[in-house]
């Protein structure tokens, strides 16, 4: 009988073992980074205002702006921001970075939000290098108050050699979305403030108010601590369970254009959820008439 417990133990450690190695390569700590910081094949993305990066950044990092790996928006023909460019656009951002098929990438926000940082991992996991990407945990705040260097030199990487392998599982389209309402196996979840799901407050651009039918809210400010760092994955559960998603739920994210959503697309993930993330989301479903829509505020106009 002891010979039974021994084995069930071994293979509990072990399967925490798996589960802790899985998380640490979605999500690494500032401690790991400066132990891997001049391994000959990592990448550094620095995501955020361009005058900081050039001031200040861990050393080695590439800039990196969320235009560069977006298709360009007009306002005067009423394209969608922030929407996937196509697959070439992402390859010559990417592989002038210096990044290849076989890089180990690590994306991190300078003072912005985390939202910045997993949109560049959403993006990164949708030509295929999703298993080779991590966020910094607490981005360059969490680096700087460990009391490791940061520089401002900047230098021109070797081009990289990046071939795409698409992966447009993780996004889902106002078809999908439309296609998938009330399904029980589906977490619909809307990050948005509680204001604009609720239909109180919606920017004039985003059309009408309200919120998709049978979405939860979720502001993705419940997800991070007061240093920007994600919170521990036993409550990252809680909030999620909160907001619908149950074992075996696939988790599709929207917010105002596509952003915030990523950061709930990512703990998903981070936690072992199918996920999705729906690219056009409030600025293209608020804007067509054929689409339903839900909440108090739901028929007036802005």
């Amino acid at each position: 009988m002891r010979s039974v417990w021994v084995i069930l133990l071994t293979a509990f450690v072990a399967a925490s073992g798996a589960a802790e190695q899985a998380s640490q390569g979605l999500l690494v700590t500032a401690a790991w980074l400066d132990g891997h910081l001049h391994d000959a094949n990592i990448v550094l993305l620095h995501i955020g205002d361009k005058d900081e990066f050039q001031k200040q950044h861990i050393p080695g990092a590439q800039y990196l702006a969320l235009p560069d790996i977006s298709a360009p928006h007009n306002m005067t023909d009423n394209s969608l921001m922030l929407e996937l460019p196509p697959v070439a656009q992402l390859q010559e951002a990417f592989e002038t970075r210096g990044i290849s098929s076989d890089s180990r990438i690590v994306v991190y926000f300078g003072k912005d939000t985390v939202s910045t940082a997993t949109r560049v991992i959403w993006t990164l996991n949708y030509v295929g290098l999703g298993d080779r990407t991590s966020l910094l945990d607490g981005g360059m705040p969490a680096w700087r108050a460990a009391g490791y260097p940061l520089t401002s030199d900047v230098k021109t990487p070797a081009r990289g050699r990046l071939m795409p392998q698409l992966h447009p599982e993780i996004l889902a389209d106002a078809k999908y979305v439309a296609g998938h309402l009330h399904q029980p196996s589906i977490a619909l979840i809307d990050v948005r403030l509680a204001r604009d799901y609720a239909g109180e407050e919606t920017p004039r651009s985003m059309g009408r108010r309200g919120h998709i039918p049978g979405a939860s809210n979720l502001p993705i400010e419940m997800m991070t601590d007061d240093q920007a760092r994600l919170k521990p994955a036993s409550a990252l559960g809680e909030l999620l369970r909160g907001a619908g998603v149950k074992p075996g739920s696939q988790v599709v994210s929207y917010c105002y254009i596509g952003q915030r959503a990523t950061v709930i697309w990512f703990v998903a993930r981070l936690l072992g959820y199918d996920a999705k993330m729906y690219d056009g989301s409030w600025d293209e479903w608020s804007k067509r008439s054929d689409l339903a829509v839900d909440g108090p505020a739901a028929k007036q106009q802005p």
